[in-house]
């Protein structure tokens, strides 16, 4: 395990308490119910959330009628997930322990920013490859601007590492996966970030 991840899972498993006490986001919960919603015309009923934190989301798609599982790199989330109801595993997202082609679709929400350009494809082609060719893969990132850092105001220590993309830059990146059926942006309202929604319908 790289020392990005290492770090990663020290940060999240000291704030997963408090993670899982934050008010989620207006704008993206209802992006949320309308993938639900073409989960539900499209007779999907299997997804895999990759970054599952405390298991919100799942839960939301969960009560649709959909089986969810999780995965995280934080032991401490994929424990509070599974307390709430979420089937959940402890693993990277460069390896994936389901087998091929299981899940119709996944919802992945704030974690491929944690992921560096060297590494975007290789992640996504460990996402890929366990859904089922066509699938509904939601991605949601931080971005708008360019720039790979380590985070100065992370109260927590090991401060994480972001990876933002402008919107042109993710869609290629994105777009070599697979098909864009949406792409909506919104700003973050404290900085200059903006919040990245894409739905893409795979193809392998």
């Amino acid at each position: 395990m790289g020392d990005l991840d290492t770090d990663l899972i020290a940060f999240y498993d000291q704030e997963s308490d408090e993670r899982s006490k934050r008010p989620l986001d207006v704008l993206r919960a209802a992006r949320q119910t309308e993938f639900a919603d073409r989960l539900t015309m499209e007779g999907c009923s299997s997804l895999l959330e990759v970054g599952v934190g405390p298991g919100r989301d799942a839960v939301e798609f969960i009560d649709g009628g959909v089986e969810v599982v999780g995965l995280d790199l934080s032991l401490n989330h994929a424990r509070i997930a599974s307390a709430a109801g979420v089937p959940s595993v402890q693993a990277s997202l460069y390896s994936i322990p389901f087998a091929s082609r299981t899940f119709h679709a996944c919802w992945t929400m704030s974690t491929l920013l944690h992921v560096p350009d060297s590494r975007f494809d290789e992640a996504m082609q460990s996402v890929c490859a366990v859904l089922r060719p066509g699938a509904l893969l939601a991605i949601g990132l931080w971005g708008g601007r360019d720039a790979e850092f380590v985070s100065e105001f992370d109260q927590i220590k090991p401060a994480r590492f972001f990876s933002l993309r402008s919107h042109d830059r993710i869609a290629a990146m994105v777009g070599g996966h697979g098909s864009i059926e949406l792409f909506d942006t919104w700003p973050h309202g404290a900085n200059d970030w903006e919040y990245q929604f894409i739905v893409v319908r795979t193809t392998t």
